[in-house]
């Protein structure tokens, strides 16, 4: 199984930081928040990676080489300029094969323990698994809800979960979009899969911090300092 992480933002709500440092290379404990999802990728038999780069991409792809160094193999998806979610996978399709294969925003951190995606894999007629988690401060009325393992908009009852940014996709989900181009946000794909009751969900509720915010870096920062080994 291949896995793609998302790298390629400006990171502006975290200026002036992600003005000379890409936002998934910004250091929590010491180490770039792009390490941290690599080596939990590798430890589940997960080494071949695809990461998309472009502002400031030159970086990343300096310091993880062709990633024989982090043992794993690292393919690069150029862009002129970020794409945005949806705009970056359809570029990156190619590279991803046919089979499905795992989704990571680069600019959160987790312990989530991607065997689980990985062993549970896909129904038959879903598009996706989401990983969902409990609401934070920042988005307080979630994104979805969840019947058993089929994910639904988010209601107005106060059920909606987060989309922390880590799902397990077939490539069918944005090379059938019929509204791709050059830039969208996958937030559309997934929309048109939620009206065709074709994506599944899971709740995770341990460590997951979305750094939107350098008041958010700083605290994960101090947390991770402050734990054991």
């Amino acid at each position: 199984m291949k896995a793609m992480i998302l790298a390629a933002g400006y990171g502006k709500r975290m200026r002036p930081l992600t003005d000379s440092t890409p936002k998934p290379l910004l250091p929590v404990a010491g180490k770039p928040l792009l390490l941290y999802h690599i080596e939990r990728l590798r430890a589940v038999g997960v080494t071949r990676l695809v990461i998309n780069v472009a502002h400031l991409g030159e970086q990343i792809m300096a310091l993880l080489g062709d990633g024989a160094g982090f043992g794993v193999s690292i393919d690069y998806s150029v862009e002129p300029y970020p794409l945005e979610t949806g705009g970056s996978l359809a570029k990156a399709l190619p590279l991803l094969g046919e089979q499905p294969f795992l989704l990571v925003n680069g600019d959160i951190w987790t312990d989530y323990p991607f065997q689980r995606l990985i062993k549970a894999g896909l129904a038959e007629d879903c598009l996706g698994k989401l990983v969902l988690v409990p609401n934070p401060g920042h988005n307080p009325n979630g994104d979805f809800s969840l019947s058993g393992e089929r994910l639904l908009a988010a209601g107005a009852r106060g059920d909606g979960y987060t989309f922390s940014g880590i799902s397990l996709l077939r490539p069918q989900l944005v090379a059938d979009y019929p509204r791709r181009r050059e830039v969208f946000p996958l937030r559309e794909v997934l929309a048109g899969a939620l009206q065709q009751q074709r994506l599944c969900g899971e709740l995770y509720r341990g460590q997951w911090w979305d750094i939107g915010t350098p008041e958010r870096l700083q605290a994960l920062d101090a947390l991770l300092r402050g734990a054991p080994g």
